[in-house]
């Protein structure tokens, strides 16, 4: 078995989405998320639109095991490859968007934390492996993937703090949280190890060294 990741364009994603659809399923059906196998449809038809997004970029963890290389072929993945993880992420808009988790983070956040550390920064969507293929650091690798593109080391994204192995990677990638969305929801907010750190009385501090 061989396993990589592969960063890909807005206009390559749609040859994927069988296995993105698998992989979504798999990864977010147990806790905390517990979603529905039919949300996997919704994401992928979300996913199409997200591709023309200013500043879209997305990896793939891919694998490939040669005796099983007919079936991957079968499940429409291409050259034989099977996704077993990926990554999207795209340019925060300004002004900062209200729908989805963007309003509660930003009534947590305040107007001015919101525009000088998420907006223009590079938002990581989604990230999601396969449970199969866990422990082999492919989580880490789609993650620096996608933020690699990132200007000034701005990037940010929102996760539940009961997902444990997701802030413990961050952790160990230098990922700090901004601040916990106060709903109800467990959400944080985690700005990326080279963005702009929240410093005291809500203030801005630049990381040492940089």
């Amino acid at each position: 078995m061989t396993t990589w990741v592969q960063p890909v364009g807005g206009d390559e994603v749609a040859a994927y989405a069988d296995g993105i659809r698998r992989v979504y399923a798999e990864a977010f059906a147990g806790p905390p998320w517990h979603e529905d196998p039919a949300m996997a449809d919704g994401y992928v038809k979300r996913l199409a639109g997200d591709a023309r997004r200013p500043g879209f970029v997305a990896a793939l963890a891919l694998s490939r095991d040669e005796r099983a290389r007919g079936d991957a072929e079968t499940c429409g993945e291409a050259e034989g490859s099977t996704v077993v993880g990926f990554a999207t992420a795209w340019t925060t808009p300004g002004p900062f968007p209200t729908d989805r988790g963007y309003g509660r983070t930003s009534a947590a956040l305040g107007p001015e934390r919101t525009a000088a550390w998420l907006v223009g920064a590079l938002e990581v969507d989604e990230l999601a492996l396969a449970p199969r293929a866990r422990g082999a650091g492919l989580a880490a690798a789609l993650l620096e993937s996608v933020t690699a593109p990132a200007v000034d080391g701005r990037c940010w994204l929102l996760t539940s703090a009961r997902a444990e192995p997701a802030v413990r990677l961050y952790h160990w990638l230098g990922w700090r949280p901004a601040l916990a969305v106060p709903d109800g929801s467990d959400l944080v907010a985690y700005l990326g190890p080279l963005h702009p750190r929240p410093g005291p009385a809500g203030t801005q501090r630049t990381p040492a060294g940089t």
